[in-house]
């Protein structure tokens, strides 16, 4: 196998993300898609049909033991994260886990354990991080002063309350949806890993926050605040520093493109770039050989830790030092 064959990826699940995934997928340089795995026959192979998608499997394992495939994207629902990236590294697949790949800490550091002794990679989800708006966002955000503030957002409205994201069996909630992109961006600007969280949420009637609020403190002392929810449209990230501002309004998390805004009043444009696209070219490139991914365990790490101490602050109602 050359070095400039593109990695075969496989797919677990049907779900809606797997739609932008392909999307990337199909401008992606590196990759491409062989297989689909759905525990539903007929969802499995219209979904198939539909993306031209070649073979289909009807059951997780059966794809995992497919040996076309050498990478395989977990998009299923967040309980299930860790568990079937750990079977696909039992399986010798590279694996993508959609975010986040977990909120205990200590399976992250089973997943990549795993995965080291498996030799194969193990990469949490997070697509925004790649984009040329987050490195021009992260760039600007150091010259702005020694940075005092961060401020971040990230709700839509959620009405269907059959909707999975409201399933607390499966681990549902705003935070481990959007929130943990907040988390994310805190731990990127700050450059450092929080040592004390605060929080509170609001519990919807299905048992899962419907909007959770929090607040990380960092070792230089930079204070990080953030909302997500379930209620209200809304997307930002602000980073105040002690000689002007930064921040990103337009979609920062999921379409990487539009704009910055320098001290309120100073536009930068930003190329627009699909997320999905670099992130698969990036994992794809160093599964062949070339540097590895900016997300690795340490990132995993650092925002499990986070994820763990802002729910056992908002159900507390106390400060947790990490």
């Amino acid at each position: 196998m050359t070095t400039s064959e593109p990695v075969r990826w496989g797919i677990l699940g049907t779900g809606g993300i797997n739609r932008r995934f392909l999307g990337g997928m199909a401008q992606a340089e590196t990759a491409r898609i062989v297989a689909v795995a759905s525990r539903d026959a007929d969802r499995g192979a219209a979904f198939a049909a539909e993306h031209g998608i070649p073979t289909v499997h009807g059951a997780y394992e059966a794809l995992l033991a497919d040996r076309e495939i050498e990478a395989v994207y977990i998009s299923l629902p967040n309980s299930l994260h860790h568990p079937w990236s750990m079977a696909a590294l039992a399986a010798g697949k590279h694996v993508l886990s959609e975010k986040p790949y977990t909120r205990r800490s200590a399976e992250v550091d089973e997943g990549f354990e795993a995965a080291e002794r498996a030799g194969r990679l193990l990469v949490e989800g997070f697509m925004w991080r790649y984009t040329p708006q987050t490195e021009r966002l992260l760039e600007e955000s150091r010259r702005i002063g020694p940075l005092r503030t961060i401020r971040s957002t990230f709700s839509f409205r959620l009405d269907d309350e059959t909707n999975i994201r409201l399933r607390p069996e499966v681990e549902g909630g705003s935070l481990m949806d959007v929130g943990c992109y907040c988390v994310s961006a805190a731990r990127l600007l700050a450059g450092e890993e929080p040592v004390e969280v605060a929080a509170i949420q609001e519990v919807g009637p299905t048992g899962v926050d419907i909007r959770f609020t929090g607040i990380l403190r960092f070792p230089s002392g930079v204070v990080a605040e953030f909302t997500s929810g379930f209620g209200s449209a809304h997307q930002s990230i602000e980073a105040i520093g002690a000689e002007g501002s930064i921040a990103s309004n337009a979609h920062p998390w999921h379409d990487g493109d539009g704009w910055l805004l320098r001290n309120g009043t100073e536009r930068i444009e930003v190329p627009a770039i699909d997320p999905y696209r670099l992130e698969i070219d990036e994992i794809s490139r160093a599964i062949r050989g070339g540097p590895a991914p900016r997300l690795g365990r340490a990132d995993a790490l650092g925002q499990a830790r986070t994820i763990e101490a802002l729910y056992r602050a908002a159900e507390t109602g106390s400060t947790v030092r990490l």
